[in-house]
């Protein structure tokens, strides 16, 4: 019984390895659709890119252009069509508004935010997410636009 529990172990230890492997592939501009190098230079303009990737998403292929801008990270993630799905914009967590650096500190407890990104879907902000360092583990939360509990994540 011992050996089946430990087989069972490596089995989802390599699953999770595999699909988190898989989530995300570093690709080349000239690997991604024409669609998406277009919206790609649109997204980048004033900015540096910093590379390209693809992941699989709910059976959809994603593209995603690395950027730094001004100092900062921003992430554009695009369908096939080069439709923007979603931007992930570092932010500087005093230069948000007070109710939402209270709300990514209540949702930190005890741990000790780390770098924190806007996140923008279909055009409209949707929520701030953090990176959240407890006892030496790292883990993220995220708030509403308000710094308000999200009932599910973004």
């Amino acid at each position: 019984m011992r050996l089946k529990s430990s087989g069972i172990a490596v089995c989802f230890v390599l699953m999770i390895a595999t699909t988190s492997y898989a989530a995300d592939k570093k690709v080349k501009k000239s690997e991604l659709p024409a669609a998406v190098q277009k919206a790609a230079e649109e997204q980048s303009s004033g900015a540096t890119v910093v590379g390209y990737a693809t992941e699989q998403e709910k059976g959809q292929t994603l593209y995603e252009v690395r950027l730094r801008s001004n100092g900062h990270s921003k992430d554009v993630s695009m369908d096939a069509s080069g439709k923007v799905l979603e931007i992930e914009e570092e932010v500087a967590l005093d230069s948000l508004r007070p109710g939402v650096q209270k709300g990514l500190a209540a949702a930190a407890a005890k741990g000790k935010l780390g770098k924190v990104e806007s996140l923008t879907k279909g055009g409209k902000l949707v929520a701030y997410e953090a990176v959240v360092v407890t006892k030496g583990k790292r883990s993220e939360v995220q708030v509403g636009p308000n710094g308000e509990q999200l009932s599910h994540e973004e």
